[in-house]
């Protein structure tokens, strides 16, 4: 029998990128695939203008909370991806790591967002292909 793998989406405030990634994943994997989000220095609540980009495709994300990413989720994730925090996601052997360069939605409208949205969709479902 195989575990489900477990994803971990990181970005300094897990307010936008990290958080619209995991409700992709959470929306289009199912419970077929782990899904985590964290930040390295996590906001007091989400980007707005990310509840309501997500929301435009049906996919609610309002619900969810800034977490502070930490060893032991980092330790027991299968795959860790990165968006933009740079130096403070620690580096675990065995664990693997991708960073996704996307642009900061923090301070953006949804006009700004909408593209952000897009690109993070587009690449979790080629993780969720890469993956299952």
């Amino acid at each position: 029998m195989t575990t489900k793998p477990s994803v971990l989406f990181v970005c300094v405030h897990n307010a936008g990128r990290s958080q619209m990634a995991a409700g992709f994943l959470a929306h289009l994997a199912g419970d077929a695939i782990e899904v985590r989000s964290a930040g390295s220095a996590p906001a007091d609540q989400l980007n707005p203008a990310a509840v309501a980009a997500m929301a435009e495709l049906g996919i609610d994300i309002a619900d969810q909370t800034p977490k502070i990413l930490t060893y032991d989720t980092v330790e027991t994730s299968d795959v860790v991806i990165t968006m933009g925090c740079g130096d403070t996601c620690p580096v675990l052997p065995g664990i693997s790591y991708r960073d996704w360069a996307l642009d900061d939605p923090a301070g953006q409208g949804l006009d700004a967002v909408r593209p952000i949205r897009d690109e993070i969709r587009t690449r979790v479902e080629a993780l969720i292909t890469e993956l299952l």
